[in-house]
């Protein structure tokens, strides 16, 4: 089917961007995430894309990187989640961050998306947690090249602020992207961690 379409952007919706592509548009659906990242009507986009064949419709669905339209088509092999409901959740949850949901067994973060409910958000992380990697997230990538140090920091602000953050009730996998998103780490005690670590959840 078509692995991508690269053309000019005629108009975008909140869930739904139109591609011209040598005189003809494609209409791909795409998440409130990608919408917020392609670039304004007029300018060029390649979208790798998943094409869903029904009695009723065939429909394209959109994605900026492969990583995306990687767990896109991991999600829509779980029971009960369909092209609808993984693009839901890619609207709420980046690829990396899903990743650490299913990895950290954070059905809370999960089950945010519209239309999914915690059982179904149970069922995702069950179906998944094998089937997806931390090698696969940006972190697990920069990890792989030699900066775990950097990345992870084995630094105990990093530790305390993450157990800080599970302990506010908040999901592990959330808690490790917020810190992580903190720079000049390593110059902070553990409450400045903490606090800017706060700021990042809202």
């Amino acid at each position: 089917m078509i692995a991508y379409v690269k053309g000019t952007v005629e108009d975008i919706s909140e869930d739904n961007v139109i591609v011209d592509v040598g005189g003809l548009g494609y209409n791909v659906k795409i998440s409130a995430g990608t919408a917020a990242k392609l670039p304004g009507t007029g300018e060029s986009v390649k979208l790798y894309t998943y094409t869903s064949v029904r009695e009723d419709a065939v429909q394209l669905y959109g994605f900026l990187s492969k990583n995306d339209l990687d767990i896109f088509r991991k999600c829509i092999t779980v029971s009960g989640i369909g092209p609808k409901g993984a693009l839901a959740i890619l609207s709420v949850l980046d690829a990396d961050a899903l990743r650490f949901a299913i990895l950290s067994g954070d059905e809370k973060a999960i089950s945010k998306a519209p239309g999914i409910g915690a059982r179904t958000a149970q069922r995702l992380i069950l179906e998944l947690k094998d089937k997806v990697r931390m090698e696969d997230t940006a972190i697990g990538q920069e990890i792989a090249g030699g900066m775990a140090e950097a990345v992870l920091g084995d630094s105990p602000q990093r530790k305390e602020a993450v157990e800080a953050l599970v302990s506010l009730g908040y999901g592990h996998g959330e808690a490790v992207k917020a810190v992580n998103a903190i720079e000049g780490i390593e110059q902070m005690d553990s409450g400045a961690v903490l606090k800017a670590a706060l700021k990042k959840m809202f």
